[in-house]
């Protein structure tokens, strides 16, 4: 995987329990991880080249940090499989000038979004 400037290149997801974290992003968008130890896990690239980001057990978890948003071909079956996975939609779906988007509350309490193009 090649870093490109001023891209992002890594988020981190702190989390209040590393097992549970791990079974919702596992369940809702597919994720898979490389363990680093109990209190961490690394976000592995979908293209399975590296590590995009990581879930980390050490920090305090919670809203008001960056919103990280996901891309997603199906809006509504996202929305399903988060609630599934134990996710909380916190807004929408709702319709925005490049298409629909919904944010939610991980287990955790950290807000991300979703959205897909119009």
């Amino acid at each position: 995987m090649t870093s490109v400037h001023h891209t992002i290149d890594y988020v981190e997801i702190n989390v209040s329990d590393l097992s549970v974290a791990r079974s919702f992003y596992e369940q809702a968008f597919g994720w898979a991880f490389n363990d680093y130890g109990p209190t961490y896990s690394g976000i592995r690239a979908a293209s399975g080249d590296g590590e995009v980001g990581g879930l980390n057990a050490t920090g305090t978890p919670g809203p008001g940090g960056p919103l990280v948003l996901l891309f997603s071909d199906d809006l509504d079956a996202t929305v399903t499989a988060v609630e599934a996975a134990g996710g909380t939609v916190a807004a929408g779906p709702y319709e925005f000038p490049g298409g629909r988007r919904f944010e939610f509350t991980d287990p955790s309490g950290n807000v991300l979004g979703v959205w897909a193009s119009a």
